[in-house]
């Protein structure tokens, strides 16, 4: 088994840029899907781009650690398949049926699933901080989406979110206990993999709609008078919105627990908030500013708890 030394803060900071990218991601993700791309369709897309991506990274940089035992695949094909390709097939399922922050909060209950999971399944002690923590970022994403504003929720929006929830905590648990054994960038590799491979299966190529990705698009919002090809931005929705945020939380699980990971990721719901009131000109009021603080509090009481 591997061995490093662990760095806290470079953990955090991993977590935190993920957080960040994948807050722009939601967005991006949006527009692509109002192209008429498939939610099935653009998950398939982001797993097999990133599965490219990292297979050319992985053979420049790291092709010694590229060998698989038998002893790993079953957890592999796991972590593709459940914690890959189904969290993000339920997230665009989730946010083309819901608003965006809706859609997160309910995704989000995944920390306190980590945190369930922890004590009760592995035994794990959790500090009185770690639940501390939990409510008030709970609380604060609350605030941030204003649930009690009577929305109309779609069912099946709201069953994709908790699907999103329970699969984000097991990406989570997965790539935290294979992290011992595997770097970030084989493991990230190996679970596109198997979730490209996955979607092979249930959207054979040959019923691939190349077409519509010629096609452009407007950016929406503050930015609706440009255009971008449907390619370029599902570019960019596979570099930085998946190859780079997936790998940057399976490195920062080196460096701390998978229940801190968890609960810093939480920022994602605030930021998105964020770029869709830059970017889609949408209202912030003060308790979505109050709410965001109250998340920030949550995090930082997670960062100090021993």
């Amino acid at each position: 088994m591997a061995t490093h030394a662990r760095r806290p803060l470079l953990g955090y900071a991993m977590v935190w840029a993920a957080a960040t990218l994948f807050a722009v991601n939601g967005t991006v993700s949006k527009i692509v899907l109002t192209s008429g791309v498939s939610s099935l369709r653009l998950a398939q897309i982001r797993s097999t781009g990133a599965l490219v991506g990292l297979a050319l990274v992985a053979v420049l940089l790291t092709r010694a650690r590229l060998r698989l035992t038998r002893r790993e695949l079953p957890s592999l094909v796991l972590f593709g398949i459940a914690g890959l390709a189904f969290v993000q097939l339920f997230y665009f399922v989730a946010i083309r049926r819901l608003p965006v922050g809706i859609a997160l909060l309910i995704q989000y209950l995944a920390p306190l699933l980590v945190a369930l999971w922890a004590r009760y399944g592995m035994r794990e002690p959790v500090g009185r901080r770690i639940w501390l923590a939990l409510s008030l970022a709970l609380v604060g994403l609350a605030l941030v989406v204003q649930v009690w504003n009577g929305l109309e929720l779609d069912a099946l929006g709201i069953a994709a979110s908790l699907g999103a929830a329970v699969t984000l905590a097991l990406y989570i648990l997965l790539a935290e206990r294979a992290v011992g054994r595997r770097d970030p960038i084989t493991l990230s590799l190996y679970g596109f993999l198997f979730a490209s491979l996955f979607w092979l299966v249930v959207q054979p190529p040959w019923s691939f709609p190349a077409g519509s990705f010629g096609e452009d698009v407007s950016l929406l919002g503050n930015l609706a008078t440009t255009e971008l090809p449907v390619w370029a931005l599902t570019g960019w929705l596979v570099v930085l919105g998946t190859i780079a945020p997936f790998g940057l939380v399976a490195g920062a699980l080196r460096h701390i627990p998978a229940t801190r990971v968890a609960i810093v990721a939480m920022l994602e719901p605030v930021l998105a908030t964020l770029v869709a009131y830059l970017w889609l000109a949408e209202s912030l009021e003060p308790l979505e500013l109050a709410g965001g603080a109250v998340v920030l509090a949550g995090i930082l009481v997670a960062q100090t708890a021993r």
